[in-house]
């Protein structure tokens, strides 16, 4: 399994005005933006018992999660994403999904997962059946992306963050409200090392790595 090292900062508006300054001198926009940001939506699955949100919650250092997530509203492409962390470091998975096959996982018609022909959604099936694995909330959020090649570092900056606990309503755009007062999230990823420019400039006085997760903040209503 390749892993990322990852960091997060809970930031202001101000220290993002001061990011994007000086992200702007040094590094690349994403080439997938649209006007500098995308939108994301994203359903995350957990069981009734709450294990993913508690495992984030209690800092359980291995831990992992599902969810499936398009962007700018384009449900031409969907992904079901596998996110396992260990420590700091992080890795995912990734298949692709018909918005035919998601309305049948939103309305638990589970029957073609096994025969799909794509490991990640068998362990998915697998995972609803044993450990009643369920959509539990969308998080939607505007993301500003950088990318500096050297080490493949990427960094965000995530902001407006909504949520809505009707799941059912996943495809459909507009169903969100504010997930209470959420942060901007500043977010940086890297393989084997992070330069040392990259390193200076995402310095803010007063911020320290955080465990901050959106999902976490979006089931505040539930």
């Amino acid at each position: 399994m390749d892993l990322r090292h990852e960091w997060k900062h809970e930031i202001s508006y101000l220290d993002m005005l001061t990011l994007r300054q000086r992200l702007r001198a040094i590094a690349q926009a994403d080439q997938h933006a649209i006007g500098g940001t995308y939108l994301i939506r994203s359903l995350y699955f957990d069981t009734p018992s709450d294990k993913a949100l508690k495992e984030k919650l209690n800092g359980v250092s291995r831990r992992e999660k599902f969810r499936i997530r398009y962007y700018n509203g384009d449900t031409s492409v969907i992904h079901l994403e596998k996110k396992s962390k260990l420590g700091g470091l992080g890795n995912k998975q990734s298949a692709v999904l018909t918005v035919p096959e998601v309305s049948a996982i939103l309305h638990n018609d589970l029957s073609w997962m096994l025969g799909s022909g794509r490991p990640l959604v068998r362990e998915l099936y697998s995972k609803m059946r044993t450990e009643l694995l369920q959509p539990r909330t969308i998080v939607d959020y505007t993301r500003e992306p950088y990318v500096y090649p050297a080490g493949n570092v990427r960094i965000t900056l995530d902001y407006d963050i909504r949520t809505s606990l009707c799941c059912t309503n996943f495809l459909y755009p507009g169903v969100t409200i504010p997930a209470g007062d959420a942060p901007i999230i500043l977010e940086i990823k890297w393989d084997a090392f992070l330069p040392s420019i990259i390193r200076d400039i995402i310095q803010l006085e007063g911020r320290h790595t955080s465990s901050f997760s959106k999902y976490a903040q979006c089931r505040i209503y539930g």
